[in-house]
């Protein structure tokens, strides 16, 4: 038992006479590397499908890195991703016109191990989380009014609507992994710069969505607005629902369009990032003690 003890604290005042702790900020662009189909594109000679990854686009990243020897070390860091616009819907057809994008603004964690090779060459891999955020569909809809869709309204034929509005989806807890290999150049003894390649394996389901914003106004064919406010948040159209939730099971007779299938959409990415270390001074022996 004694020298089972004496071997532990061994390793124990090892361990804390390395112990090195270091903070990190980087930023950097990722590309989505798992495009799924996301949207379609629509004219009158097709339709083509659309692929991409709501990962795709600008990052930030806060890490802490903990040492226990001149090898082996355990991140932690926090990051926040600004996606880049994703085609959902592109229609350009006579009298109706959509374009719909959507992107990720999203807040992740990830817990990590890190292994130096050598002074400049590391590698992590770890798990990865979202905390929060949203993907946030932005659409533009053009439908030009038939006769009698106009003489309803009051307007001349050639009359149109136009409709805006930003719908927010929000996912289930997901859970992901990353990896990444880094190179790391010394400064003086507290600082340094990096560069690494990183990977993002993730993918969210989704759990429910909400419009946020909506109009829709009547416009007359010489551009002029003849309507306002047609339909707003307030008094949505027919059909149209404010809330939506996605389940995995619906009835075959399930008449309630508030409630969709749930789908996963792809968050994977590689990118490359950049960024600053700051190295606290090592443990000595003496302070082990």
């Amino acid at each position: 038992m004694k020298h089972a003890i004496t071997i532990l604290l061994a390793l124990l005042l090892s361990t804390t006479t390395y112990a090195q702790f270091q903070v990190s900020a980087s930023g950097g662009y990722a590309i989505g590397s798992a495009g799924m189909k996301l949207g379609e594109t629509q004219t009158a000679s097709g339709i083509e499908n659309s692929y991409g990854s709501y990962g795709e686009g600008l990052n930030a990243q806060l890490r802490g890195t903990y040492f226990f020897n001149d090898s082996f070390g355990l991140d932690l860091s926090l990051g926040y991703l600004h996606g880049d616009d994703q085609t959902v819907s592109d229609v350009n057809l006579t009298g109706y016109e959509v374009d719909a994008v959507a992107r990720a603004r999203a807040f992740g964690a990830a817990a990590s191990i890190v292994y130096k090779f050598n002074t400049n060459v590391y590698a992590r891999l770890g798990a990865l989380v979202k905390l929060g955020g949203k993907t946030e569909a932005v659409v533009y809809q053009k439908a030009t009014f038939t006769q009698a869709e106009a003489d309803a309204i009051g307007v001349p034929y050639g009359s149109y609507s136009e409709t805006n509005y930003v719908e927010d989806y929000h996912g289930q807890f997901p859970l992901g992994f990353v990896a990444a290999l880094g190179y790391e150049y010394p400064l003086n003894d507290n600082f340094s710069v990096f560069a690494e390649a990183e990977y993002y394996g993730i993918s969210l389901k989704r759990k429910d969505s909400e419009i946020t914003a909506f109009n829709t106004d009547v416009v007359l064919p010489d551009g002029t607005v003849a309507v306002r406010g047609l339909y707003t948040l307030d008094n949505l159209p027919e059909g149209t629902n404010r809330h939506t939730t996605f389940v995995d099971e619906l009835p075959s007779d399930n008449t309630d369009s508030s409630k969709k299938l749930a789908v996963k959409v792809p968050y994977s990415s590689f990118g490359i990032n950049f960024g600053v270390i700051y190295k606290f001074k090592k443990a000595s022996t003496s302070n082990a003690r």
